[in-house]
């Protein structure tokens, strides 16, 4: 008995010395950044061995803030912060309509549009990149944000997946219930299965938020001019192969652009665990 329980013992701290391990591997690159951020510039690389600042500045922050041309850095997390909430409102909203029909609906080939939906899931941004560029460009929309907004009001692959999933697990008593009181179709999406799948929403959200904030590929795709960029391709001007690099203003700008991401993350945690184990109701 006492052998049993020291062995259970043992077991718990080796369990939590590994998973201190890898915390700490995986958490080091984001504290070298921030700690990277105070220190001087010409300090970044040539006491990069040292995590803690020898002498700590906030100059980083100060000339970061700045940003370019006379465009101050909050000028690129605004931008930023339009195109991601509109995009998220957009993605998030117009996939669990469509999940809704997907998931309660009957009509003709319901099946094959499905997975035709979940194909395009298997397509990654890179093979899609050229023909939308050339489409978007061939309409007028390059260098504005349309191209970064208005495709996500269509719906997204992912979020309608898990949208489906979830409202298949309400019982279909409720549709039934409602019918007989006299919904509607739209009453009975609105009154009914939205209130009931607000984890699944705000999963969606949450990732959508995190994905369009970060997003730099598109933007750089898009965007022609200094003005209307966001922060993650303003980030990237800080960098100059052709002269020297402001590294300890892009770590400082780096670090103040994760805590938008952090916030929504922290203050969702609850519904975005419960969205994604997909659990809807239980008869």
């Amino acid at each position: 008995m006492v052998r049993s329980k020291r062995k259970r013992i043992v077991s718990k701290i080796i369990y939590h010395a590994v998973c201190l391990l890898l915390c700490m591997v995986m958490l080091y690159p984001l504290m070298w950044m921030v700690f990277s951020s105070f220190k001087e510039t010409s300090a970044v690389f040539t006491t990069a061995a040292d995590l803690i600042p020898e002498r700590w500045t906030l100059e980083n922050y100060v000339n970061g803030w700045k940003g370019f041309l006379g465009i101050s850095f909050g000028a690129f997390f605004t931008n930023s912060l339009i195109v991601t909430v509109l995009a998220t409102l957009g993605a998030v909203f117009s996939s669990v309509i469509i999940a809704f029909g997907f998931a309660r609906l009957k009509f003709f080939g319901s099946k094959v549009w499905f997975a035709c939906m979940m194909l395009t899931m298997m397509l990654p941004f890179q093979v899609l990149m050229v023909p939308q560029y050339l489409l978007y460009n061939t309409i007028g929309w390059v260098g504005t944000y349309l191209p970064l907004i208005v495709p996500y009001f269509f719906g997204q692959g992912f979020f309608i997946f898990l949208d489906v999933q979830f409202i298949q697990g309400i019982p279909r008593e409720l549709d039934e219930a409602a019918r007989i009181d006299g919904c509607s179709t739209w009453g009975l999406f609105l009154r009914v299965i939205l209130p009931l799948v607000v984890p699944a929403l705000v999963t969606s959200g949450v990732f959508s938020f995190i994905w369009r904030w970060e997003d730099f590929l598109a933007p750089l795709l898009y965007l022609n001019r200094v003005p209307k960029y966001t922060m993650a391709v303003a980030l990237k001007m800080f960098s100059d192969p052709t002269a020297q690099s402001d590294w300890g203003a892009m770590f400082a700008m780096s670090t103040l652009s994760l805590v938008p991401a952090f916030v929504i993350f922290a203050a969702f945690q609850k519904y975005l665990v419960e969205g994604i184990a997909t659990s809807g109701l239980k008869g």
